[in-house]
């Protein structure tokens, strides 16, 4: 249970980081990156699940409107998950070097370090930067299509979108903690069996930024923010380190 309420405070931590003066300066990029993605994104996206979900009631044969009431939910929650996590992802291929960066000026803030990189080693980490979000693109795809297929069929969808949840949580989590570990050479390999001690840790970390990727305007900063929670993460949860 301490991991399921440490995740979601390491995200809300995230946050408050943000406000750090000796912060500010390496989050306009990755701030600016999702700003421009998700400003053109919010209206197209709800406007299209709103759609899509009439369409399907419509669809059903009057015997079966009741399952309006369990059908429309998960395919409203299951589209939106998938839509946003797709630009979040574009997000992170474009920002990883900067959220790189900012990893690490945010580990070097919460112990007091100071920090050894500049602007020209996010010039030099640009290509294997996008590398390794590519690596974890196909991990992602290579997962995500069956459990995607499965949401089509009726009735197991239901089942389906708890995995679904799950497994978007998960990514969310592994998205963002690659920033700190691969600044100490832990790449997706050893990230993956790391964050695997702790489960719960992960989901209700990644569940919570999920979640805010959802809310228009707070989606916005989730990216900078999720990248600082997870630092905190790396900094202060010693097992994931050995």
């Amino acid at each position: 249970m301490r991991d399921l309420i440490s995740g979601a405070g390491y995200m809300l931590e995230g946050f408050s980081l943000l406000r750090k003066p000796g912060l500010r300066r390496f989050v306009l990029m990755p701030l600016l990156i999702n700003i421009l993605l998700f400003g053109g994104l919010i209206g197209w996206a709800y406007g299209w699940v709103d759609e899509s979900s009439r369409a399907m009631v419509s669809g059903l044969p009057e015997w079966l409107h009741w399952l309006r009431y369990v059908v429309v939910p998960v395919f409203v929650l299951t589209s939106l998950v998938a839509i946003f996590y797709s630009f979040s992802i574009l997000a992170n291929l474009i920002a990883a070097p900067f959220n790189g960066l900012l990893a690490e000026a945010v580990e070097c803030h919460l112990t007091g370090q100071s920090l050894q990189s500049d602007w020209r080693q996010v010039l030099r980490d640009i290509l294997p930067s996008i590398m390794s979000e590519l690596r974890k693109l196909l991990y992602f795809t290579l997962r995500a299509v069956p459990l995607l297929l499965l949401l089509l069929v009726p009735l197991v969808n239901v089942a389906a979108s708890v995995l679904w949840v799950l497994f978007s949580a998960w990514m969310m989590t592994v998205q963002y903690m690659d920033y700190p570990m691969a600044n100490h050479h832990l790449f997706f390999k050893d990230q993956r069996a790391r964050l695997r001690k702790r489960p719960l840790l992960a989901w209700s970390f990644g569940g919570l930024v999920m979640l805010c990727t959802l809310v228009p305007v707070l989606n916005f900063i989730v990216m900078p923010a999720a990248v600082a929670g997870a630092t905190a993460i790396w900094v202060r949860e010693g097992d994931l380190r050995k």
